[in-house]
């Protein structure tokens, strides 16, 4: 985060003021008894080495989103200079990251919550405690922790209110704890808080392959006989399935309102929309008496690397409002969540995570982790989450990408270009497959008729035969 920089840069100028003052130092550390030592003594003792500042030597690496636009915008930086800490903050040795959907949404510069560029992006995030700040009671260093913030944790090094951090349960790895605290507060607010969720309900999950689909779906299990229809794609059906999905719906080739009310036709209870435009219609829709709609996104605004401004206006333009009579005459609500707009509700956030950690504890909920990605690869983490090929969560480690990895990457890439071009070279052929069959089946379907052409062309030979006789008789 830009702002990271600045109590950081601060500090180095008062130092180097320090450090430009040579004479008032050895006058403040002499004593009266002491022999008088050379100016090349004093450089090879080691009170000489502790004047350079351990703030100058602080170095951490940190993704920096540059300015908007495709995946090349979020670029690796190393910062320089410790970051000071305040009176209620802690400094995290960040050990992984969690990617969110929003991440992707503010690097086109379509998520308000991110300060502008340049901007360290990155809501949540685990690891170790290194530092603590004046007035921190609960925390020490080494703890292990899982922190959620409004942005500035892409990094290896983040200060934060200890406030937004909670100690990492015995046997959670840090994978899982980067994985937690968005996907599953999101989810259990809207489920428990809004939702008012109960047994013997049905509940539509959209994306309930993504981060929030699978959390909400695990949810849902801790109430007893609650059906869940989810969309995904038809490769991840098996997977959100066994995860508790009871109603599988490919969105792609199925329109998901039909399958649902082949199966419930009086509508369900709830809906969670993270789609936006049309879709909120058809979620109001989908509702019966009492039930609720949820929504809490637009992601049908996201249509490429870049913005594109015709998915946002279509998205804009589509929008769902509503009368509050309609309201009130079809007995329905509609509720509205952005966790973004809730950092400075420590109290609610607490609670919801309090009980959401418990129920890992109990062994009720488990993050899935899809993938894991260096730093460096932030690029491949946002376009596998972009292009919907994930199946859980989305993670970014710290650790640094070994020299092999490195080396290896360029091939990688060689690799999926050529990968491309096959898929490519295949969609090709079976469409052109496809326009043969098509063919084929237009000229089966244009012989009968051929055929019946012909019978009546030589019924009409024949006709004309027979009056050939009579015409010479005539």
């Amino acid at each position: 985060m830009s702002g990271d920089d600045a109590p950081a840069q601060q500090q180095n100028a008062e130092e180097t003021k320090q450090e430009n003052k040579p004479s008032e130092e050895p006058k403040a550390e002499s004593k009266p008894e002491s022999p008088p030592v050379s100016s090349t003594e004093a450089a090879a003792t080691p009170a000489a080495t502790e004047k350079v500042p351990e703030e100058e030597q602080f170095t951490y690496r940190s993704l920096v989103l540059s300015g908007y636009g495709g995946y090349d915008k979020v670029k690796l930086q190393v910062k320089k200079g410790k970051p000071a800490l305040k009176a209620g903050e802690v400094m995290v040795r960040v050990k992984a990251c969690g990617l969110n959907f929003a991440d992707l949404l503010a690097r086109q510069g379509l998520y308000d919550r991110l300060p502008s560029p340049p901007v360290t992006p990155g809501m949540e995030c685990s690891g170790e405690i290194e530092a603590v700040g004046e007035e921190v009671t609960d925390r020490k260093v080494g703890d292990k922790v899982l922190v959620l913030n409004r942005c500035g944790l892409w990094q290896e090094v983040a200060v934060v209110p200890a406030t937004h951090t909670f100690l990492i349960p015995e046997g959670m790895t840090f994978e899982e704890a980067a994985a937690l605290p968005v996907n599953y507060i999101t989810a259990y607010m809207m489920l428990f808080d809004f939702g008012n969720l109960r047994p013997n309900q049905s509940i539509l999950i959209h994306s309930a392959a993504g981060g929030v689909g699978i959390a909400a779906t695990q949810l849902c299990q801790t109430v007893k006989d609650v059906t869940v229809f989810g969309t995904a794609s038809a490769s991840k059906h098996e997977t959100i399935s066994q995860g508790g999905v009871t109603h599988c719906i490919d969105y792609r080739t199925r329109d998901y309102v039909e399958e649902v009310r082949k199966i419930s036709p009086k509508g369900l209870d709830i809906v969670l929309d993270p789609l936006g435009g049309s879709d909120t219609h058809k979620a109001y829709n989908l509702l019966k008496p009492m039930g609720k709609l949820i929504t809490y996104g637009a992601a049908n605004m996201l249509a490429g690397q870049k913005k594109n401004l015709l998915a946002v206006a279509k998205t804009w333009y589509h929008q769902f409002s509503i009368h509050t009579l309609s309201l009130i005459q079809n007995n329905k609500s509609v509720c509205g969540f952005h966790l973004g707009y809730l950092d400075g509700e420590v109290e609610i956030i607490q609670q919801a995570m309090t009980t959401i950690l418990d129920l890992y504890r109990q062994g009720k909920i488990k993050p899935r982790i899809d993938s894991t990605y260096h730093l460096e690869q932030v690029g491949d983490a946002m376009r596998r989450m972009q292009e919907r090929n994930n199946i859980g969560k989305v993670i970014l480690i710290t650790e640094p990408m070994p020299e092999e990895e490195k080396k290896e990457e360029p091939k990688k890439e060689e690799k999926k270009e050529d990968k491309k071009k096959e898929d490519k070279k295949k969609d090709d052929k079976k469409k052109d497959d496809s326009k043969k069959e098509d063919k084929k089946e237009e000229k089966k379907k244009e012989e009968p008729k051929k055929e019946e052409k012909n019978e009546e062309k030589n019924e009409e030979k024949k006709e004309e035969k027979k009056e050939e006789p009579k015409k010479e008789e005539k």
